[in-house]
């Protein structure tokens, strides 16, 4: 299929005029049949790479997915851009799953989506040949490899699809996969000479901040105030800090509601969808608990607590700014955070499981602690290279204090010669600030040379200096063959050149609260220079909200959330272009001939009258909306 089909068909449906990087690519190799591996970073369009496809090709696209909550916004969302498609999940009654077999044996259905456990029943793959399966797409494949951060042992049946379907291409689609993550997908799923695809996973519309946890309830409803009327996520460890940070956002006038385990499904179903729909702006949700969340217009994103890898906050982090637009999240932590996380870690059972959850920590010390851009830091979890200097961190922009500790890192490295090089953080610092433990005084510890030399300091800026310098890399923990958790600090060949006053340290600086009072001031600025981040004039955004309240009353008339009507992004060029015509309209981004059918009059009426009159009286309550 030649490029100029393809971006037709793009246009037909989705109303774009152009692809996002390596989607044409993708689009191409499905439909020519090869399988495909794809990483590509949230809000990078992933779901159209099988969506565009499955209205190209003859036959049955099945999506396995894991989210079931998300299913039903996701088939909305391909059903509004005229696609036929279909779910088949748990949460559907009796007469819906047999309204869509019919619809199925009828051949009515292009685009079916399953989650992985009703793909692993023999009965309904007995169906899919009769059916005409033409493609797979695994969405979440970082869910079938064990190296993942969302690892889920019925992804594993997948495998048996090259087996039952040989001649049936199947695309895997990722939006976080390690390279270790990503062959062993490959290799789970018999994927043959797939085309592999790594886009790059910067989010340069993210701004990413770091700060130390002093006053909790005050900066959290400090950053949730700065961005008033903007949907967001909080995330936190427990349910008992979801529920405590809900209720005081409430009592502050916020529309926020929790969202955990501990909550039975109805109030679960009940909370995302007053979130997804606009009625409440704030959800706050458990780190662990995973939350089918598609929604575009996701302005910020706070963690309240340590998260437990750098890919999960990656993830986490990504449900913001789908659209391109502006956003900005914030991760706040604690040194109580990490002895929580240490004790799960010392609770779980196996050792390859406790290595790799420490190895997990000490990547997401790296990144809070460091003095050096987030991007750089967060990319390279993913092999990326990114030269630093983004611009768009609190690094870079300069709200991170930092300071010379090169005079105290050279007594914390004498400490690690002294004491031999084989010890950890905590012994370490209970020699440098004096504290004669039983252990120190046993060891003759105390009589070293560097006993109490950092007395000046507390014990905490210590243990985070520890930190900053393993991962500055003058420090490194030594392997002990047989054990799962590392032995005891040495230096490095740069530590040791520290040592020797032949280099200096810079580390950030302990001031957490004027850090914090530097980052709400800049916090406007930032989201002001990201990407397509052009602010609305007076007039563009009145019609904006115009369109908001339109579109608000079509979601519910339909019964889908607001975003699988028409994007914010989509609004936003509306008022901007203000199309007068059904042909203007056809032009504006996201836009498709569906769309144009369903929506054009009314929004070519809403502009019109806005246009005369300079503002939207008659649209909120236009009964024709609701039909």
């Amino acid at each position: 299929m030649t490029s100029a089909q393809l971006r037709r068909a793009l246009r037909r449906h989705f109303g774009f005029s152009s692809f996002r990087a390596h989607q044409e690519e993708i689009v191409q190799a499905v439909v020519a049949g090869e399988d495909v591996f794809a990483a590509l970073p949230t809000g990078g369009g992933k779901s159209l790479c099988y969506q565009l496809p499955a209205t190209l090709m003859d036959g049955l696209t099945v999506v396995v997915s894991p989210l079931i909550a998300l299913m039903q916004d996701q088939v909305d969302a391909a059903v509004e851009n005229g696609l036929r498609a279909a779910f088949l999940n748990s949460s559907m009654d009796a007469g819906a799953v047999r309204e869509t077999w019919s619809r199925l044996a009828r051949h009515e259905v292009d685009l079916l989506y399953v989650s992985p456990e009703r793909l692993a029943n023999g009965e309904f793959r007995d169906h899919l040949t009769d059916w005409g399966l033409a493609a797979v797409a695994v969405d979440e494949a970082h869910c079938i490899s064990e190296w993942g951060h969302e690892f889920r042992q019925e992804y594993r049946n997948l495998a048996i699809l090259r087996h039952e379907f040989p001649d049936v291409p199947i695309a895997a689609f990722t939006a976080t996969a390690t390279r270790e993550v990503q062959e062993d997908v490959i290799q789970q799923l018999s994927l043959r000479e797939p085309l592999v695809v790594r886009a790059s996973f910067d989010r340069p519309e993210i701004t990413y901040r770091v700060g130390r946890r002093t006053d909790e309830e005050r900066q959290i409803g400090e950053f949730v105030a700065s961005h008033r009327g903007e949907a967001g996520i909080v995330y936190r460890s427990t349910r008992k800090a979801v529920e405590a940070t809900a209720e005081r956002l409430r009592a502050a006038g916020v529309a926020a509601v929790p969202y955990h385990a501990g909550l039975d499904a109805e109030t679960r179903r009940r909370h995302q969808a007053a979130f997804v729909n606009d009625d409440v702006t704030v959800v706050v949700a458990t780190i662990a608990f995973g939350m089918g969340i598609d929604k575009s217009n996701v302005r910020w994103i706070l963690h309240g607590d340590l998260p437990r890898s750098l890919e999960a906050y990656y993830q986490e982090t990504g449900r913001a700014g789908r659209d391109g637009d502006p956003a900005e999240v914030l991760l706040l932590h604690a040194p109580r955070d990490i002895a929580t996380i240490r004790w799960h870690i010392g609770n779980m059972e196996q050792d390859s499981e406790r290595e790799r959850a420490e190895r997990n920590l000490r990547e997401v010390l790296a990144y809070v602690d460091s003095a050096v851009c987030r991007r750089r830091l967060l990319l390279a979890h993913f092999d990326e290279e990114h030269s630093g200097g983004c611009g768009n961190c609190d690094v870079c922009r300069g709200d991170v204090s930092t300071e010379d500790v090169t005079v105290p890192a050279q007594k914390l490295l004498s400490a690690v010669v002294r004491t031999g090089e084989r010890f950890g953080a905590h012994h370490l610092v209970d020699v440098v600030t004096g504290e004669a433990t039983e252990r120190v005084r046993q060891l003759g510890h105390d009589r070293l040379p560097t006993f109490g030399v950092g007395g000046d300091r507390g014990r905490g800026w210590w243990l985070s200096l520890a930190r900053e310098l393993e991962h500055g890399g003058y420090l490194e923990r030594q392997r002990i063959e047989g054990q799962s958790r590392p032995g005891g600090f040495r230096l490095t060949s740069e530590g040791r050149m520290v040592l020797a006053g032949k280099q200096t340290v810079v580390a950030t600086a302990s001031d957490a609260a004027e850090t914090q009072r530097r980052s709400r001031r800049s916090s406007g600025a930032s989201r002001d220079q990201a990407a397509d981040a052009t602010p609305l004039r007076e007039d563009q955004q009145r019609l904006f909200e115009c369109l908001r309240q339109v579109r608000r009353r079509l979601a519910r008339s339909r019964g889908v959330p607001p975003y699988v009507v028409l994007s914010d992004k989509t609004l936003k060029v509306l008022a901007r272009n203000r199309p007068t015509d059904r042909a203007g309209l056809l032009r504006c981004h996201g836009i498709g001939e569906a769309k144009l059918d369903q929506y054009g009059s009314v929004i070519l009426r809403t502009i019109s009258e806005f246009l005369a009159s300079g503002d939207c009286r008659s649209t909120g309550d236009d009964p024709t909306l609701d039909a």
